[in-house]
């Protein structure tokens, strides 16, 4: 499906990025892989180069532009071009609002939108010199979809992806460059913190088998994510952008765009007394969810 392509993937000396890298080797594609630690770069490198890929390590911490050029020119030097750019690199600092500092907001955001900002434009860039209709995938979350308490710097990155995906997808679009996120749900160390995941995230790094109730909400391995990523790489995507796709256990399904819900006008404007007179049987019934809903936990504690 990617024969002949070339990708890089921020991120992907372990967990989700090392699943994306090596399921688009399988694919057919040649891979840059991305980290910040030197070991897990390699690893990846040599388990797709033992499966008869072909990879090479760019070890750099995304963020700046100097990083992404290195991994675009990277790219080019080893393998000719670049055709597809996965911005997948993240850190968290878990913590609610009242106790995240300057420091955990300006890391995580310096990775996360930061990274995948400079490494989208240098990406587009390559892709005009080019003349190619290359694809970026952005990777969000569920946290930049719904609430997520306890993860104020990470929500605000994840949902300002969102927001860039629409953005890039609309100035792309002559270029036929496509631009799309996907959200991942999978039993990583991400989640192991959530009530009732821990053991369930043991097993998926063990390979037990991960509960059925768990995999049909969404929950699985990196590997379920990792198919929807070579699909939206490939050619047979060329006529999906903008778009959230959400992935993980055996569930995929595609995210709505914010849209109004209701609406009322008022010649001459409204004033404060209007408003509140108003309001209610205008919006209150029509009230936005803002919690995610939970995961089954099962009643074993995580194990099938």
């Amino acid at each position: 499906m990617l024969k002949g392509k070339v990708a890089v993937v921020t991120g992907s000396g372990r967990g989700l990025g090392r699943a994306y890298a090596e399921a688009m080797a399988r694919a057919g594609a040649s891979v840059v892989v991305n980290d910040v630690d030197a070991d897990a770069a390699e690893d990846t490198v040599r388990a797709i180069d033992d499966a008869g890929g072909r990879a090479v390590a760019e070890i750099v911490e995304v963020g700046t532009s100097e990083a992404a050029d290195r991994l675009v020119d990277r790219a080019v030097r080893e393998f000719g071009q670049l055709d597809v750019m996965v911005t997948n690199a993240g850190v968290l600092r878990d913590r609610t609002l009242r106790k995240t500092t300057d420091d955990d907001f300006d890391t995580v955001l310096r990775t996360h939108l930061r990274g995948t900002f400079t490494c989208a434009r240098a990406a587009v860039n390559r892709f005009r010199a080019q003349d190619s209709p290359g694809r970026l995938i952005l990777v969000g979350s569920p946290a930049g979809q719904r609430a997520s308490f306890g993860q104020t710097s990470y929500s605000a990155a994840k949902a300002a992806i969102v927001g860039l995906v629409r953005t890039w997808a609309w100035e792309c679009e002559r270029a036929g460059v496509t631009v799309n996120a996907v959200v991942p749900t999978a039993l990583t160390r991400m989640v192991a913190t959530i009530p009732g995941l821990g053991e369930a995230v043991a097993d998926a790094e063990a390979g037990r088998p991960i509960d059925p109730g768990l995999r049909r909400a969404g929950l699985g391995t990196p590997d379920d994510a990792a198919a929807v990523v070579v699909y939206l790489a490939g050619d047979a995507a060329a006529g999906v952008t903008g778009q959230c796709v959400s992935a993980g256990g055996d569930k995929i399904a595609l995210w709505s765009h914010p849209q109004e819900v209701a609406a009322a006008y008022r010649d001459g404007g409204w004033d404060v007394e209007r408003v509140a007179a108003e309001f209610p049987g205008l919006v209150e019934a029509r009230l936005q969810s803002y919690k995610p809903e939970a995961f089954p936990v099962p009643p074993t504690g995580g194990r099938a």
